[in-house]
């Protein structure tokens, strides 16, 4: 994949609610398979710290699993369905919260 759509990837993967160090870690795995986190710091010029926060935050999310101490990506087909489901939860939360505050403000005076 050449390095323009790569930014096109990581930029919709932003969009869907990944921040920028996640997505790419997300993006690596995907392209490069399973992973220790030393070799993603050293790959991806990311310090330590960041790394481990970055896939912390993607098994939260159901896109990076850990077998001992090797990293794996969700297939990226996978991961987007589940982003956009959590996008859509994400929405339905705050339109529910939306016309509880509308009736609320209505009902001041």
């Amino acid at each position: 994949m050449k390095e323009m759509s790569l930014e096109r990837v990581i930029k919709a993967l932003i969009g869907l609610g990944l921040p920028r160090s996640d997505a790419e870690v997300y993006v690596y795995l995907t392209k490069t398979g399973p992973q220790k986190a030393i070799d993603l710091t050293k790959a991806l010029k990311i310090n330590k710290q960041k790394i481990f926060a970055s896939l912390k935050n993607l098994q939260v999310k159901g896109l990076v699993t850990k077998n001992r101490i090797v990293f794996s990506a969700l297939p990226f087909e996978e991961a987007l369905e589940l982003l956009i489901k959590i996008e859509k939860e994400q929405a339905r939360v705050i339109q529910e919260s939306k016309e509880e505050l509308l009736a609320t403000w209505e009902t001041k005076d």
